[in-house]
């Protein structure tokens, strides 16, 4: 089904795009030019989703984060890669390269939702 574009949608794309890293309802709703409610913007944003526009990453604090992913191999789902928090500037990111892992025998990843937590490059160029 086509879905029509709104201002609220296109708002929250550009914010996303323009942002190149992954960002919480609150954070949209804090940065975003205009007016628009929160269940607007967790409805635009979980309709992304469903079109592949973004992806959800589900953090260690518990928050939802959503990014639209640049470098993402468009043959594999958006999500299925590994994303990193920073916990000294609070942002999280894409990892721009592949993080290799192993799983025990027996066991077929279908899916991955992971997210590396400590201090992003930028930052600790800083300390």
């Amino acid at each position: 089904m086509k879905r029509r574009n709104t201002p609220s949608k296109d708002a929250v794309l550009d914010l996303l795009i323009s942002s190149g890293k992954a960002m919480s309802r609150d954070a949209i709703e804090k940065n975003i030019d205009v007016a628009i409610d929160r269940a607007t913007i967790y409805r635009v944003l979980n309709r992304f989703c469903e079109d592949g526009l973004v992806h959800k990453i589900v953090a260690d604090d518990g928050k939802q984060y959503f990014a639209v992913c640049m470098k993402c191999d468009e043959k594999k789902l958006a999500d299925n890669h590994f994303h990193f928090r920073c916990t000294s500037c609070q942002t999280i990111e894409c990892l721009p390269e592949a993080v290799h892992f192993s799983v025990p025998n027996g066991y077929n990843v279908e899916s991955i939702n992971c997210v590396l937590t400590g201090i992003c490059k930028d930052c600790a160029k800083v300390t």
